[in-house]
């Protein structure tokens, strides 16, 4: 990414929900971490690009020491970092867990993110983290989207989320409606802890974006070091693939 290109306030969308943050969402990330890594106690874990801060809470409440970190900082108690500064990841020294859920494809250069991220896993450790699934032209299509919203100018970019998203939000509508679900609860918040209107934003402006098909990140993480120990794809769909790598001691 170029010193030209816009980049999405990850920071900023974070921090203008984060008051709403529920129990039940802060359980759910609990949940999601038990369910893929197991017991955690006493191991170490680095969340990079920590968000919320939802799941380095998440990991503490479940017994692991925590270091977090994000290029936007959202909460005084996650520190400002670049997982593409190769001197400050190698400051932080290795973990049994590093955790990056949704990031590295954000960064600008999501391959030296992953290398980095890699680097930080100890022997034995494992690496947790989803990447967007590369869908050619339509993933080229999201792309395009994105980088208009961060052209955009501020008043309009509220206007410009609602007229992308408005089809798929219709197509939910008559879904739910249909099984007799109520549409309204949707915007009370999602399993990140977003509200329905909050995910809509970060989807839109999302912006650095890259895409990688399961194979390549396979490929690139087992070269490192890495075998694969959970794979869970979109199943052909433009959201991410999530990964369990653990590193070969």
């Amino acid at each position: 990414m170029t010193a030209e290109e816009p980049r999405f306030e990850f920071g900023e969308n974070w921090r203008r929900f984060n008051a709403s943050l529920t129990d039940e969402q802060r359980r759910a990330a609990s949940a999601s971490l038990t369910a893929r890594l197991g017991d955690i106690k006493n191991l170490s874990f680095l969340d990079i690009g920590a968000g919320s801060g939802v799941f380095a809470d998440a990991a503490a409440e479940l017994g692991a020491r925590v270091r977090a970190f994000d290029f936007d900082p959202s909460e005084p108690t996650i520190e400002r970092g670049d997982v593409l500064d190769r001197d400050f990841m190698g400051s932080l020294g290795q973990f049994d867990v590093v955790h990056s859920w949704g990031v590295l494809h954000h960064t600008g250069n999501m391959w030296q993110a992953l290398a980095n991220a890699c680097n930080a896993v100890a022997p034995g450790g494992r690496l947790f983290i989803s990447i967007y699934n590369d869908q050619g032209r339509r993933s080229e299509k999201w792309r395009k989207i994105k980088r208009c919203y961060n052209r955009l100018p501020r008043s309009l970019r509220p206007m410009y989320v609602a007229l992308v998203m408005a089809p798929r939000e219709l197509r939910i509508m008559l879904a739910m409606t249909l099984h007799r679900e109520s549409y309204l609860l949707r915007w009370k918040g999602g399993k990140r802890g977003m509200t329905a209107w909050r995910d809509m934003v970060d989807w839109v402006g999302g912006y650095p974006f890259e895409v990688a098909m399961p194979e390549e990140i396979f490929a690139f993480c087992h070269e490192r070091g890495f075998n694969l120990e959970y794979l869970k794809t979109n199943r052909g769909g433009i959201a991410c693939n999530e990964f369990v790598f653990e590193r070969r001691a």
